[in-house]
């Protein structure tokens, strides 16, 4: 599993369309994140995961939820494996194991909501 690295600390500006998925971008053995909103109540992250890439299992005190932008991701949650693709979200439950695995690149928006 690789290692997380920032692509740019500066948060999104307010009124002004963006394409989510091009704010971030992948790199050859590597997962990319790059926080785009961050409050004390939530935080929204784009990551960009090269093929072969992962999180490995952990678990968060918050719920999260993921939603895919491009691509396909395995993402298991309490030992049960899923398989999403470009406009499908899940919820990644508080207090549960989960890891997120990339067959192939793939880039997802994860909304941690902290309350």
């Amino acid at each position: 599993m690789a290692t997380v690295g920032h692509a740019d600390a500066k948060q999104m500006p307010g009124a002004k369309i963006v394409r989510l998925a091009d704010t971030v971008n992948y790199q050859d053995g590597a997962v990319v994140s790059r926080t785009v909103v961050k409050r004390a109540t939530s935080t929204i992250t784009i990551f960009a995961f090269d093929a072969g890439q992962g999180l490995s299992e952990h678990t968060a005190s918050f719920d999260a939820l993921v939603q895919i932008l491009e691509g396909r991701a395995e993402i298991t949650i309490s030992g049960q494996r899923f398989q999403l693709q470009s406009g499908d979200a899940i919820v990644l439950p508080a207090h549960q194991p989960h890891a997120v695995n990339a067959d192939s690149a793939f880039k997802m928006l994860m909304t941690m909501i902290r309350s």
